[in-house]
């Protein structure tokens, strides 16, 4: 799916009204305001492929804030430009419930952000979709893993810190399995992927019961 959905024809039923419905001959359907016969100010466009935007228009383009809901449930909202996502946006994902919150520039993933999951969440840097630089993985435990990402692999891993006084028996083996875990599509494809689980980074280490102390690996 991508931004770029087909709005088809502009022949709508009123031209030259400055607000109100408009019907497109492919099946769309436009609720909102209008400037020069252009799509300007607040309005809602529902597309033929059952996707739809709530927000700002200007100059036929999608402009300033607004929601996409995309066929698949998918829900992007924050700021657009020239009809793309950028700025701060949250894109969140219906089939996994994890979210993406962050920045964004000409529709991809870009700048400082986090990819929020169910019970744990990553904190780094994007690039053209793709997490890049420093960065963490957070686990509800009160595990923290630390390492850097690059475009294709993952460098040395810097250190896990894991507070004792989260775990409950002694003995415990706990594996953490890190990684990129949601890879982008071809930017042109417009939507981010679904995250896919985590494959890249894997470590088992054991841990001792005791809440004074604290492992370092």
């Amino acid at each position: 799916m991508s931004d770029e959905s087909e709005e088809g024809s502009e022949e709508e039923e009123a031209e030259d009204t400055l607000g109100g419905t408009y019907r497109f001959k492919n099946g769309a359907c436009y609720i909102g305001t209008y400037l020069r016969n252009k799509k300007h100010g607040q309005g809602t466009f529902f597309y033929p492929d059952g996707s739809k935007y709530e927000g700002d228009w200007v100059d036929d383009q999608r402009h300033g804030h607004g929601q996409y809901t995309y066929a698949n449930g998918d829900t992007y909202t924050g700021e657009w430009f020239n009809h793309y996502r950028h700025g701060q946006g949250t894109y969140v994902y219906k089939d996994t419930g994890s979210k993406y919150v962050g920045g964004w520039a000409h529709g991809n993933q870009e700048g400082e952000a986090e990819l929020i999951y169910l019970n744990h969440r990553f904190k780094g840097r994007f690039s053209n979709g793709k997490p890049v630089g420093r960065g963490k993985y957070v686990f509800d435990i009160g595990c923290e893993q630390h390492g850097e990402y690059t475009q294709k692999e993952v460098k040395k891993i810097g250190q896990i810190i894991l507070n004792i006084g989260e775990l409950l028996k002694s003995n415990l083996y706990v594996q953490v399995q890190l990684g990129r875990g949601f890879d982008q599509p071809n930017p042109a494809e417009g939507v981010p992927a679904h995250d896919r689980g985590l494959e890249l980074w894997k470590m088992i280490f054991k841990v001792s019961s005791n809440p004074d102390h604290s492992v370092i690996l």
